[in-house]
């Protein structure tokens, strides 16, 4: 059944058009991932989704009775209530039908009410009714559900009790996103919610959208969690949006095999356009002259192939030419942290520890534990409670701070490159172009750019420090998902040594060769990246606090992790594609996978058309029309579950 249809959408702002054409449907019980780069309009459609914009063009037909909740990326609470609070305002009407019930009850055993029988049956009548009503909703355990719910989200009893305006913004993101879970709307559109969120929270909130019984959307950069939580994915990219099925590693094989064919179909006609034109040039005035006017009324009426979009990409090098010895960095009865006025405070010990150059060190925690007050002890913006941190020879730190403090808001970007370098205004200018700031761009204030923006100004500065040491804190945060695997794919190839920060497991999972985990004051080594890291947790193997970090190689990624490696309950999600296969079966699989990939993109181009077909039945108003239709779609779409299932196991 679908609880929305959403036809032939466009929305402009001012002479620009932001997006034209889209058209989907949500069914019951779709987990829909929307992504695409920053400023493509995600938050603008999930806005005229949630009704708080209208659209230039186009319609939003909901179900009868369907209901939708939004989670936007800035949060909004009342100053007098507490958070507990907050979330009990969700069950305004739920606590009004209890007072009820106990001012019925207390009436029904009133004398006067008990001798008039017409008032006690209309009053037993009314107290039945609101009963049904209170259960139904969940009346007897909304407390325990809106305690589940926030310590799910990692707020301690003390916070929940709190004023939630005292909160963080990451924390108010955090209860603006358990507020919403607890209204259980038909259709939950969720705008960025894995921000803010640390590894904990993360899989708590994956768990339970996996329990979710009805329809979500949700804008993310968080590849993992797309892979885990989405099983359809809208991409809104060049003022256009695509529908695959699948979650977004299936994607990301549907996209790169539609562009490779959209590019080669465009080739072949400007091919064929060339040549007739040729032909055309050659015999208009000649004895083929009404054969080459033939072609050309031909050539007027074909319809053109659009040229393939070409993606933007940030281009830059990390790299030092400055060699370093073999120790990068040395601990010694290390102590981090700061002492508040009362009995509170923060302090983390280590264990004499080394990392040898080369190496790659993740460190992972829940927020508030000290990660980033270590990074900031080691690349030496502040001392120690105690101990020591030494750099080894001819050790060149570049540190990226998560809140960018090292910018300068009231620089111009161009101004930002040259403090750090010795760069023309016109080569600064150029060098902005490799991190997508192009003409005008140059001039615009560093305070006036969005998170993400500032975030490719922070990563060009950090590129022209000529560092062979990393130190990293949340360098993905605001990057959009292309941007993220450009920043994966160049620190595979740096040469130095990283130490970074980062709550995205994905990007943990390719770079880490091993895991230093903070928690209780304490930071606990593992060898091996976020996968290998699980596994141990999940086999309960005894740890080791860090002493020496050896350099080597970066380890395999999830994907080319072996189950004896991993452990099948702990594997997590990975881009689909076909695995190493030995000789003997190496035909049959193929076939197998041919076939059933051809099966698959059959049973996608029926899925298409019974979604245009819904989009027209939606318009004309035609019930009946749908619901033939809805069921069939819902034929097709197990269909289509299944192939992928069985394409998952052959190719792996």
């Amino acid at each position: 059944m679908s609880v929305a249809v959403i036809t032939d959408l466009t929305k402009s702002y001012g002479a620009e058009l932001i997006f034209s054409g889209v058209s989907f449907r949500v069914d019951a019980h779709d987990r829909i991932g929307l992504i695409g780069p920053n400023g493509a309009g995600k938050t603008t459609l999930l806005n005229i989704l949630a009704g708080m914009q209208k659209p230039d063009g186009g319609s939003v037909f909901l179900a009868s009775g369907v209901t939708t909740g939004y989670l936007p990326q800035i949060a909004d609470f009342h100053p007098a209530r507490t958070l507990v609070d907050e979330m009990r305002a969700v069950f305004t009407h739920v606590y009004a039908w209890e007072e009820e019930l106990t001012e019925l009850a207390a009436r029904m055993s009133d004398p006067a009410v008990m001798q008039d029988a017409d008032a006690y049956n209309a009053t037993l009548e009314r107290y039945a009714d609101l009963q049904t009503r209170f259960e139904h909703a969940g009346g007897y355990t909304i407390e325990p559900r809106i305690r589940q719910v926030l310590d799910g989200l990692g707020f301690t009893r003390e916070q929940q009790d709190a004023p939630a305006t005292l909160l963080s913004g990451g924390q108010q993101t955090r209860a603006a996103l358990g507020r919403l879970l607890l209204v259980e709307p038909d259709l939950l559109l969720l705008d960025e919610p894995t921000n803010h969120l640390d590894m904990a929270s993360l899989e708590w909130l994956e768990d339970y959208l996996l329990n979710w019984r009805r329809a979500v959307i949700v804008v993310a950069h968080d590849r993992y969690f797309l892979d885990r939580v989405t099983t359809r994915t809208i991409e809104i990219a060049h003022q256009r949006a695509e529908l695959y099925s699948g979650s977004y590693s299936r994607y990301v094989q549907m996209r790169a095999e539609r562009m490779e064919r959209w590019r080669k179909e465009y080739e072949a006609q400007q091919e064929h356009i060339a040549h007739t034109e040729e032909f055309i040039r050659r015999y208009k005035a000649g004895q083929r002259a009404k054969e080459a006017r033939g072609r050309q009324k031909r050539l007027d009426r074909l319809e053109r192939i659009e040229r393939p979009p070409v993606d933007s990409k940030l281009k830059f090098h990390l790299g030092s030419d400055i060699e370093p010895g073999e120790i990068i960095l040395t601990t010694e009865k290390l102590v981090v942290g700061y002492r508040d006025h009362g009995e509170g405070g923060l302090r983390v010990a280590m264990a004499d520890t080394k990392i040898e150059r080369g190496a790659r060190v993740s460190l992972i925690g829940p927020n508030g534990d000290g990660k980033t007050t270590l990074l900031r002890v080691i690349v030496g913006q502040l001392s120690p409670l105690e101990g020591r941190v030494t750099l080894g020879h001819n050790v060149r730190i570049g540190y990226y701070a998560q809140t960018h403090e090292n910018l300068n808001l009231n620089a111009t970007l161009v101004d930002e490159i040259r403090s750090v370098s010795h760069l023309s205004e016109e080569s600064a200018r150029s060098y902005l172009g490799r991190f997508l700031f192009s003409g005008e761009d140059a001039f615009k204030l560093v305070g006036s750019l969005s998170g993400g923006e500032r975030s490719r100004v922070a990563l060009a500065k950090l590129t022209l420090q000529d560092a062979n040491f990393l130190v990293l804190d949340e360098p993905t945060n605001h990057l959009d998902l292309p941007a993220r695997e450009v920043l994966e794919t160049i620190l595979h190839e740096y040469k130095g040594t990283l130490l970074f920060v980062s709550h995205d497991r994905y990007f943990v999972d390719s770079l880490a060769t091993t895991i230093w985990a903070l928690g209780h004051g304490a930071v606990t080594a593992y060898e091996g990246n976020y996968t290998r890291y699980r596994a141990l947790l999940a086999q309960g193997a005894p740890h080791r606090q860090p002493q020496a970090v050896e350099r080597g190689q970066v380890q395999p990624t999830v994907a080319e992790k072996t189950e004896e490696e991993t452990g099948p309950a702990t594997a997590a999600p990975t881009r689909l594609r076909p695995g190493k296969r030995d000789k003997r079966g190496a035909a049959a699989t193929v076939r197998s996978l041919e076939q059933v990939e051809r099966e698959i993109s059959e049973h996608e181009a029926r899925l298409t058309s019974l979604e245009a077909d819904l989009a027209s039945a939606s318009a004309e108003a035609d019930l009946t029309r749908i619901g033939e239709l809805g069921e069939e779609y819902e034929r097709e779409r197990a269909l289509l579950d299944a192939l992928y299932t069985e394409w998952q196991g052959l190719a792996s």
